[in-house]
């Protein structure tokens, strides 16, 4: 297999981890180009040691990490404490945690990524565990035609400290439980059972207010070209708890961070 296409193998998936690290797509994809320069610039950077997508992700931290870029990402002038203690795990313990939860390397995969050891690396993971979790419960939505998995669902999210406000099988059900009350997060399928699309009742839903959306799909490709808008977060079936819990800290997080930083009207 060429480098061409070892590269073009691993970067659907290399591209939703950029996403889950920034927020959205644009950025994300903005730091994946940064590192595919720099590899054609010189394609020893590939240190392939536990294997080339585990370099890829080495290559691309280092770009992410760099002053040079990455400088000015998080800072937050006049931050709330709240919001300065969300950004403090920023970068190093929310990678580790994404790698592992998200992503699936295993403790000595992430350690090579990230150039630190096993230990410094469940500490960091621990560390954004702790903090993400804090202050950021809410009401989910759950979008699932399938019983089982949305039952695995509600127990995670209940387990993560939130609420679930329901649960629909199909678009109507959907839309109705959200005019009963507005989530603060929805975990939707695309494809339900009736034939309709999780991913248009919750663009329908997007035009009445602001909500994160964690998407949940067996075909995750499907959705990671770089042709069209994607969603920032994006679930494989069959998931993991972990990456579920990772998600949805990670979907909040930038929420709760998107608030903060936009403009507050003034009090009259």
């Amino acid at each position: 297999m060429s480098r061409s296409q070892v590269v073009a193998e691993h970067l659907p998936l290399l591209r939703r981890y950029a996403r889950a690290l920034t927020g959205n797509q644009a950025s994300g994809d903005a730091y994946v180009g940064a590192m595919l320069e720099a590899l054609l610039q010189d394609p020893a950077l590939l240190d392939e040691r536990y294997g080339p997508r585990a370099g890829l992700f080495r290559l691309f931290t280092q770009i992410w990490n760099s002053v040079a870029i990455n400088e000015n990402a998080d800072v937050v002038p006049n931050s709330a404490p709240m919001e300065q203690r969300l950004t403090n795990i920023t970068p190093l313990p929310r990678q580790a945690f994404l790698l592992l939860s998200l992503e699936g390397f295993s403790e000595e995969e992430v350690a090579f990524v990230l150039q630190s050891d096993v230990a410094e690396v469940r500490n960091l993971s621990g560390v954004a565990g702790r903090e993400m979790a804090a202050d950021i419960a809410t009401d989910v939505l759950i979008i699932e035609d399938e019983t089982f998995i949305a039952m695995d669902l509600e127990s995670l999210v209940k387990n993560l400290g939130h609420r679930v406000i329901g649960i629909a099988r199909t678009h109507a059900d959907a839309i109705a439980l959200a005019k009963t009350k507005k989530p603060g997060l929805i975990l939707a399928d695309i494809q339900l059972a009736d034939g309709s699309s999780g991913l248009d009742a919750v663009n329908e839903l997007l035009r009445a207010f602001e909500v994160p959306v964690v998407f949940i799909t067996a075909y995750p490709e499907r959705f990671l070209t770089g042709e069209r808008p994607e969603p920032a977060f994006l679930i494989s079936k069959p998931f993991q708890p972990a990456m579920v819990s990772a998600v949805v800290s990670q979907a909040l997080f930038f929420q709760r961070n998107s608030r903060n930083r936009a403009p507050r009207a003034a009090v009259s």
